[in-house]
């Protein structure tokens, strides 16, 4: 008699034991009484009945799920391989496992679905200038289906876009012809500006006579040297007027 009431205490201490449950900071847990949804408890230490309850927690953390590369082609016809990462968070735990079998699952394939569907309908200029644009209109289209699931999507990033490898190419010879094009306009620009302040010396220099003494210095340094033949060309001004001259006579 004495040892029916010990194993009764044993296993009322057992049974209270196994309906403690602690729920951590970043859970909530979702409380089935016969299959059917009770409430929601919230952080902390909580009791939930043995047999008769069921407990389904529910990590409402910010997830990171990947979406893994998909062939996808654009309007103008390029095949592009495109892999992004989708954020999601529960905001509404008791939604999330009873409206949906695998949350996670769900979101990112339909991630997924919506990125080929926003990239098939952009040329691939607009896909490669406008990354951010396109990642927040999938992340628009996902997050509007999602909501009655109880999750939030924070974001969606485009990671890598891979193209074909002849398009890589004729890109790298577009990138290096441009370079070559500006390269050349510095160059002419610059040319053009010696050119300029080289005429405003040369004005300046017939106009005060120095043309002349620059002549002189020139004559003087080359004759230093016998063996050198020095051509020099004259001034217009000065052919001119010995045109004139021989024309009087």
């Amino acid at each position: 008699m004495l040892g029916l009431p010990l194993s009764l205490l044993v296993i009322g201490l057992l049974v209270l034991l196994s309906s403690l449950k602690v729920i951590d900071q970043y859970e909530r847990g979702i409380v089935l009484t016969l299959g059917s949804y009770s409430y929601t408890l919230q952080p902390g230490l909580r009791i939930v009945i043995p047999v008769l309850q069921r407990l389904i927690k529910v990590d409402i953390r910010i997830t990171t799920s990947d979406i893994p590369q998909q062939e996808v082609i654009t309007k103008d016809n390029v095949p592009v391989g495109i892999n992004a990462v989708v954020y999601f968070q529960v905001t509404k735990p008791e939604d999330a496992v009873l409206k949906i079998q695998d949350y996670g699952y769900a979101v990112t394939q339909y991630a997924q679905t919506a990125l080929r569907d926003v990239i098939g309908g952009v040329e691939l200029d607009t896909l490669l200038t406008e990354r951010q644009k396109i990642a927040d209109e999938i992340k628009a289209i996902v997050d509007k289906e999602t909501i009655d699931w109880g999750i939030d999507v924070t974001a969606i990033k485009i990671q890598d876009i891979e193209l074909p490898a002849d398009m890589k190419r004729a890109m790298a010879k577009q990138a290096e012809a441009e370079r070559e094009r500006r390269a050349t306009i510095i160059r002419s620009q610059g040319e053009l500006a010696a050119s300029e302040n080289l005429q405003k010396a040369m004005e300046k220099m017939a106009s005060s006579g120095a043309i002349s003494l620059r002549t002189l210095q020139t004559i003087e340094a080359t004759t230093a040297n016998p063996s050198n033949t020095v051509i020099f060309a004259l001034p217009t001004e000065v052919l001119q007027g010995l045109k004139n001259l021989m024309g009087h006579k």
